[in-house]
């Protein structure tokens, strides 16, 4: 999450705001040794990165009799974002030090930063203000390694597959027909496609190839779903890499490689312990991207989190049409970490941009401009609702924000009939008083906690799965299948993959699959240009639109502000 995407509501005039890294840099840590202490981790179930980092030996959890506490789950997702974030990392991490400040047992389960985003567009991912998990630099700059061992599970298998056809194909894996990409943790357009085994036979099979960026990837998928070190060597092994000559799929299973993928895995699989600035234990594990992967960070942690407190504070990425959809539709069938409670943030400059406000101009009062685009939130509160969950909205302020644009959002929550509260958590969070009011409606809310449901029987075809997501979450009129699609269609029917449920890659600002098309719009056709089976993860990707799971920088990447001084220091990461 960006500086920008939440700023303190009241700076003192003439005083420039700190940034996030300044601030995260000002904050005292504690070990992570007595975090760990405080919220029931035995020693012996901890392995230390250091001062302030350590990993989980779920196992021994076990061991030392913490199996009996079921915490109540609450998901924090969003309306539709403008791009630089309505700050739900930031509303996530200073929720969860308002319950703990209200004496709840409180933990956070949220994703690991991405570098495609820190380098690209956000700058940094670990919430903002003083509701920061700590150490920033660290989870933003590789964190213990999570990602990289991910990235090459991932390349081991690409190899073994091109070597597997190189040595002589005993499987008669047609090179045509490879599915499974390479995968980088980057944003990098010229990776989309490519022809490797160039340069004569010693050099491999000439074919046509690409790269995914890694949180796109099947391998995280399934590693954040997955709910054990069996469950994931099994799901690895039921990936499905490619196709025979003669159009039968391929498993990892079938090459032998699911072994030494979790091989790989092996460290990466334990959730990662660190702290917010309030000293709020968080487990920070696993991050697909929810517009293009389905968003939600480890079932292992956010299981493991349940078994340690009384209310477990995550998100789901980008709005509720995204992220939260694919958490109950999808996380929500894998693991027991069904949401009793739903926070949806808001901004008054997202509700402006969705009212037919320019980009540029969301700073400048406007609370007509917020009243007509209060229909973006509306949606997402009734699509909440649809899932057996009453939403309690969050308006994250800013300081742009004028009383009257404020006052306009909620009144019109009230007049629905939703629960709302202004918050203040990059200025006034990380134990202060700024998320007070938020955490008094949540904890009201979970005193009669819903019943989430999901949205879909595993039994319809996914041709019905995605035009119930379409009709009941976007609004739209129909479905429009490519031809490639449809033959993809014939092929799930074929190998008896109906009975999975859909994972719509979408873009994040529209309910449609139209960028462009802002607000709450009705009667547009959703066009799925592809699908692709993730038997691995247990979901089929719909791709819509024009939507690229490898994406590109920007004109001007957040990188070229990033530096290292010359005494090792970071600096331009917020």
């Amino acid at each position: 999450m960006t500086a920008s995407a939440s700023t303190p509501s009241a700076p003192r005039p003439g005083t420039p705001l700190p940034n996030d890294l300044e601030i995260a840099r000002a904050a005292t840590l504690r070990p992570i040794v007595q975090i760990a202490e405080e919220a029931g981790i035995p020693e012996e179930a901890l392995e230390l990165y250091g001062r302030y980092k350590a990993k989980i030996d779920v196992g021994r959890l076990s061991e030392a009799g913490n199996d009996s506490r079921r915490g109540h789950v609450v998901l924090v997702t969003a309306i539709s974002p403008t791009p630089a974030g309505e700050g739900k990392s930031t509303l996530t991490v200073g929720l969860a030090d308002a319950l703990a400040r209200a004496g709840k047992r409180t933990m956070i389960a949220i994703r690991e930063p991405s570098l495609g985003p820190i380098l690209g567009m956000k700058g940094g991912a670990t919430g903002g203000g003083q509701s920061q998990v700590l150490p920033m630099e660290d989870i933003n700059l590789h964190f213990t390694g999570d990602f990289h061992a991910i990235t090459s599970a991932n390349n081991a298998l690409c190899a073994l597959i091109d070597n597997h056809i190189f040595q002589g194909n005993a499987l008669a894996i047609d090179p045509r027909r490879v599915t499974f990409k390479r995968v980088m943790d980057m944003n990098d357009r010229s990776l989309r496609q490519i022809v490797i085994g160039l340069g004569g036979p010693a050099q491999g099979v000439p074919r046509e190839a690409g790269f995914d960026i890694t949180v796109a990837s099947e391998v995280m998928a399934v590693f954040c779903l997955a709910s054990s070190v069996a469950d994931l060597k099994e799901r690895l092994g039921r990936i499905t890499f490619g196709y025979t000559y003669d159009r039968k799929p391929l498993t990892v299973s079938d090459l032998g490689a699911a072994g030494v993928m979790a091989m790989l895995l092996k460290d990466a699989i334990k959730p990662n312990l660190v702290q917010t600035i309030a000293g709020t234990p968080a487990l920070v594990h696993g991050g697909p991207f929810a517009n293009i992967a389905h968003g939600c960070n480890s079932a292992l942690a956010t299981t493991t989190a349940r078994r340690l407190a009384d209310v477990v504070v995550t998100e789901a990425g980008f709005g509720a049409d995204l992220g939260a959809e694919k958490f109950i539709d999808i996380k929500s069938r894998a693991a027991d970490v069904a949401p009793s409670a739903v926070v949806i943030v808001a901004t008054v400059r997202a509700l402006k941009m969705h009212g037919g406000v320019p980009k540029d101009e969301l700073k400048v009062p406007d609370a007509d401009a917020v009243v007509r685009g209060f229909a973006n939130l509306a949606r997402h509160v009734e699509n909440v609702r649809k899932f057996g969950l009453e939403p309690v909205v969050a308006v994250n302020e800013f300081v742009s924000d004028t009383p009257e644009e404020l006052d306009a959002v909620v009144r019109l929550c009230r007049e629905a009939g939703v629960r709302v509260a202004v918050a203040d958590v990059w200025g006034r969070g990380g134990g202060g008083d700024g998320g007070d009011e938020l955490a008094r409606e949540v904890l009201a809310a979970l005193e009669e906690p819903g019943t989430a449901r999901q949205l879909y029987p595993l039994e319809m075809s996914i041709e019905d799965k995605i035009a119930t997501v379409v009709r009941e979450v976007y609004r739209g009129a129909g479905v429009e299948f490519s031809d490639a699609a449809k033959k993809t269609l014939r092929q799930i029917h074929e190998n008896g993959w109906d009975g999975l449920p859909v994972c719509m890659a979408k873009t994040q600002y529209s309910f449609s699959d139209d960028a462009s098309l802002l607000g709450a719009p009705e009667g547009f056709t959703v066009h799925v240009r592809e699908l692709w089976p993730r038997t691995g993860a247990g979901f089929v990707v719909a791709v819509t639109g024009s939507l690229m799971t490898m994406p590109g920088l920007p004109k001007e990447p957040a990188a070229m502000r990033m530096d290292l001084d010359d005494d090792g220091r970071v600096e331009g990461l917020f």
